[in-house]
């Protein structure tokens, strides 16, 4: 019984997210259309469309830490993918303007993809190319200041481990840039929404931010490696330590 109320809200909470979406998408399509800074204001309605949609569902957000975030300075961040609910999280708990690695399939979605891939990087996990171009549109977007968002795993975590292998294109990012680090411990969001499942249920959602990991100056194989793994190890602790 208990499930198929779950399937009800799943559905009233999938409906309203796209009733949502198409209110408001002309507003966050045409400031990107007409002025390069556009997505300033992109983002106020893409935070209304998220944050109305959070508010109807019951999904409440909690976050830690943001004393460490520099508005003035662009990050990297990165953190931890074990659900779907983990991109609508974005918007709500980063406060900067941010572009999003989002997997190719997404882009397929209708309408969805028009909206939001203006603030997307769409990239095939499977092809290398794809992964190396990707890693060129963002070091654009870090020159113009702009921060970016990466799930290093590189997939969604369905397993029982913490995390997941690192891929390390974003810290080689992070050296080759100078951009700082900056890690989200996200911690509830695959209680609402289940690993490998579409089910959804209201709830609060907990994000933790670390200090920032300041790149190390050297490019080299060992610095890329070394740097990843420390990131790694800071973000394992943060999951370990509150959840």
């Amino acid at each position: 019984m208990f499930k198929f109320f779950q399937w009800i809200y799943t559905a009233y909470a999938a409906l309203l997210f796209f009733v949502l979406m198409l209110l408001v998408g002309l507003f966050v399509l045409i400031p990107l259309l007409i002025h390069p800074r556009g997505d300033v204001i992109s983002f106020v309605f893409i935070r209304f469309w998220v944050g109305a949609w959070s508010f109807l569902t019951g999904i409440r957000y909690e976050v830690h830490g943001r004393e460490s975030i520099n508005l003035n300075q662009a990050y990297i961040y990165i953190f931890n993918h074990r659900s779907n609910l983990d991109a609508p999280l974005i918007p709500m708990v980063v406060p900067h303007r941010v572009r999003a690695i989002g997997k190719k399939e997404l882009a397929k979605i209708p309408i969805f993809a028009t909206v939001v891939g203006k603030l997307a990087v769409w990239v095939d996990r499977t092809n290398p190319l794809s992964r190396h171009k990707s890693l060129e549109k963002l070091n654009l977007l870090l020159q113009k200041g702009i921060s970016v968002v990466v799930a290093p795993e590189g997939t969604r975590n369905n397993t029982d481990q913490t995390l997941l292998p690192f891929q390390k294109g974003a810290f080689r990012l992070a050296i080759e840039t100078q951009t700082p680090i900056l890690m989200m411990a996200v911690i509830g969001a695959d209680q609402l929404m289940k690993r490998g499942s579409w089910l959804l249920k209201p709830g609060k959602i907990r994000v933790y931010y670390s200090k920032p990991m300041i790149p190390p100056a050297a490019s080299s194989k060992n610095e890329v490696e070394e740097f990843t793994e420390k990131c790694r190890n800071r973000l394992e602790a943060m999951l370990l330590t509150h959840e």
